[in-house]
């Protein structure tokens, strides 16, 4: 079977090859047409395998304890017998456009074990900072037998709203003792929270946790939650002295129920599904737009005139748009 045969890439994901299936994800989040062609190939013959898996997405404030928190929450549940691929979005080196935070060193007792895979994603110049292809890389990792898929946030900008959209439980990731506890939180943010855990609940810090976790469950309140079945627990944890791990986990399990009940759930995944096609059609257009041969001969004047003040960004912008309707 050839290397560039989709069959080839298919199989070894369902044979949890744990080789091929890092290969099949490079294959996806290649930018080379005839790769994207093939990772297009090999995403849909993988689709009756998936949905399987609880997906979880994971964002929290600079020095909340993601990563240490990941790790304690994948060693809890591989013990428990399931199998957790983590996907970590990184910021992106402004010259290489790879992964500058090495994400396996910060989990280093997490990717030794064999039932865990650790995929450190370049953001790329993808809005939000989510790798452009984390929703296929999902699909794959469930389709390789991962029950459990953990997506890490970059935590800045719009990545939040980015996650959110594309997991059942989307959980806020805090810490106590930072003056105002509502500081460095977006109200936004807390309006798509499924959960908030207050972290680094432990020795002299765990009356400052408690009084924090007070202060956003009083925030959620004036909020009104995005499900008539669910209302977003504020939670305590240590990622280091591993409290608050399982009923974190309980409360991921007791949400699923209450929406598969409901139908939620599967209403949430569809809608999903079409976000996510229309996100596809809006990059693709993107990519024919700067690749057809017509635009990219007038751009750079345009785009000269604009500097100078030529040209006002308004009309450049119509210019651009609807030159190629008058060829």
């Amino acid at each position: 079977m050839q290397k560039d045969d989709s069959q080839y890439f298919v199989q070894g994901v369902l044979d949890q090859n744990r080789r091929i299936l890092a290969k099949t994800i490079t294959v996806i989040e290649s930018s080379l047409p005839s790769r994207q062609e093939l990772g297009r190939k090999i995403v849909d013959t993988l689709i009756p395998y998936t949905g399987n898996s609880v997906r979880i997405g994971i964002t929290g404030v600079p020095g909340a304890g993601k990563s240490t928190f990941i790790e304690s929450l994948g060693m809890f549940l591989i013990k428990k017998g399931h199998r957790v691929a983590v996907l970590a979005v990184d910021p992106s080196s402004s010259r290489s456009g790879g992964s500058i935070l090495a994400d396996k060193t910060r989990m280093e007792q997490l990717s030794l074990q064999e039932a865990a895979f650790i995929r450190p994603s370049p953001a790329g110049r993808t809005l939000g900072g989510v790798a452009r292809k984390t929703r296929e890389t999902m699909l794959v990792c469930e389709a390789a037998g991962f029950d459990v898929l953990i997506i890490e946030t970059v935590g800045v900008g719009q990545s939040e709203t980015t996650v959110a959209s594309m997991v059942d439980f989307f959980l806020v990731l805090m810490i106590s003792g930072a003056g105002d506890e509502l500081q460095g939180i977006k109200k936004g943010v807390l309006e798509l929270a499924d959960g908030i855990a207050v972290n680094k609940a432990d020795g002299d810090n765990i009356e400052k946790a408690e009084k924090a976790r007070h202060a956003y469950e009083t925030a959620l309140h004036y909020l009104t939650p995005s499900s008539p079945v669910w209302t977003p627990p504020v939670l305590k944890c240590s990622s280091i002295e591993m409290t608050g791990i399982k009923k974190i986990w309980d409360v991921v399990l007791d949400h699923k129920k209450k929406l598969t009940d409901s139908g939620e759930l599967q209403e949430k995944r569809s809608r999903q599904a079409v976000d996510w096609m229309w996100a596809l059609v809006e990059d693709g257009l993107k990519q024919r737009f700067y690749n057809d041969p017509s635009v990219k001969k007038i751009l750079p004047t345009i785009k000269k005139d604009v500097e100078r003040g030529l040209t006002s960004p308004t009309i450049a912008a119509h210019q651009l748009l609807f030159f190629l309707d008058n060829q």
